[in-house]
């Protein structure tokens, strides 16, 4: 359990919070870059951290994310039109550039002087790994940007589903490194099969293991921590675990276990301190990967079908997500389509911020655990004036980061299983390890 003050500075981050400020010191997902992909297209509204802004294409291809309310009036960018390098406000004219430059005053006699004196919001924006990426803290504390983990060499094949969720950051983070529930939430999705490791096959996710209670170890790394989830597989369960491992990346990215035909991840990026954008990512640079289209099919979160133009569910708290009693009577564990659909049904019962004050937390907890005592630990010491959890040096490369599944003889130290040699030097072990 956490005490009120500890679930409040894990959870909020709007404003002046100190998790929020923390946040700002790392590159964070603004959108996906197929919503800005054209050059004077629509802009996006974007909001993160408690801020709203607007993403757009500029027309030589530079991509700009800057305050969505005109710094004139206050009216929204969003409308605005996105022309000549530059969106140009409906109400007066005034026109931003990506730099958060004010281009024209067409309302003022003396407009390009005023301009020269007026600076609007914006960030510095990259792109990689299908996002639009921002820094949103002091320029002076900005660190060198490098791809994310998921996207770890040029040509690797990136899908990603994204979907708002009404709930906090934090409580989606800990079902991302909740192993125990998966099977049991998802077990008509991830059913126990006579496989020699997690497969996608058959619109489904078989595992080699029919055990509900894994046992849970954990690493703490430089950058956040590992740990794994060992259970007793289908064959050879005497002399052999099934291991799963996997990979926390402060502050908000998960890399989970692949199967046989792509890798796993998942970004929660914090839009205030009661909705998320949620986003899960199936990658691959050995393999064809899936394709966008077909991810999103397999996981209902498809725009126009299950979520709106906004990425807001059709399948909501007030429809029960879509459930369907009549496929449970028959066999369907949850009656909810949708792997990302049944935790988000879990994290947003939870209420707006989960309170963790009544929780009862057990063996099967340990990462969670540990993911609260890191995270709370990191945001203190960064109060005290210490940099953020892993951006000190010396730091691991994103892209040799990894998640790992597999059987494996009993024998074998899981803490050598997917890492680098680079990594295994920048461990140690945690608490209760």
């Amino acid at each position: 359990m956490l005490t009120t003050e500890e679930n409040e500075l894990l959870c909020r981050v709007e404003g002046d919070a100190a998790m929020g400020r923390m946040m700002r010191r790392y590159w964070l997902p603004a959108c996906m870059s197929e919503e800005v992909a054209e050059r004077d297209g629509a802009p996006v509204r974007v909001r993160v951290l408690g801020e709203d802004l607007v993403a757009f294409r500029d027309t030589q291809g530079r991509l700009g994310v800057v305050g969505e309310h005109c710094p004139h009036r206050r009216a929204s960018l969003a409308l605005g039109r996105n022309e000549e390098c530059g969106l140009r406000c409906l109400y007066h004219g005034w026109k931003v550039d990506v730099d958060g430059n004010v281009l024209d005053m067409p309302s003022e006699h003396a407009g390009a002087r005023f301009a020269a004196h007026v600076k609007h919001i914006a960030y510095p924006v990259r792109e990689a790994g299908g996002f639009a990426w921002i820094y949103m803290g002091p320029r002076d504390t900005m660190p060198p940007f490098e791809p994310p983990a998921f996207a770890p060499t040029p040509g690797a094949r990136v899908s990603i589903v994204k979907v708002q969720v009404d709930c906090n950051w934090a409580q989606i983070l800990e079902g991302a490194i909740d192993s125990a529930h998966s099977s049991t939430l998802h077990s008509t999705d991830m059913p126990a099969a006579d496989v020699d490791r997690a497969m996608a096959a058959g619109g489904v996710w078989p595992r080699p293991s029919t055990d509900k209670a894994p046992r849970l170890q954990v690493q703490r790394t430089r950058y956040g921590f590992r740990y794994a989830a060992i259970r007793r597989p289908i064959k050879d369960a005497d002399t052999h675990d099934y291991v799963r491992i996997t990979t926390f990346v402060a502050p908000l990215t998960v890399l989970i276990p692949p199967n046989n035909v792509y890798g796993l991840a998942n970004i929660n990026v914090p839009m205030d301190d009661t909705h998320t954008m949620f986003y899960f990512i199936a990658w691959s640079d050995w393999g064809p990967g899936i394709e966008a289209d077909a991810w999103r099919a397999f996981c209902h979160a498809r725009v126009g079908v299950d979520l709106d133009a906004s990425y807001r569910r059709t399948r909501t708290l007030a429809n029960n997500f879509g459930q369907d009693r009549e496929r449970m009577k028959r066999g369907d564990h949850t009656g909810i389509d949708g792997i990302p659909n049944q935790d988000m049904a879990m994290w947003e019962t939870m209420g707006p911020i989960a309170d963790r004050t009544r929780e009862r937390p057990g063996a099967s907890d340990v990462a969670i655990v540990q993911f609260r005592r890191i995270m709370i630990d990191a945001v203190r010491r960064f109060e005290n004036g210490e940099p953020p959890l892993g951006t000190a040096a010396p730091r691991i490369p994103l892209a040799k980061l990894r998640s790992f599944e597999g059987i494996v003889p009993r024998t074998t130290n899981w803490r050598t299983l997917g890492v680098s040699d680079e990594e295994l030097g920048a461990v140690e072990t945690a608490p209760g390890d």
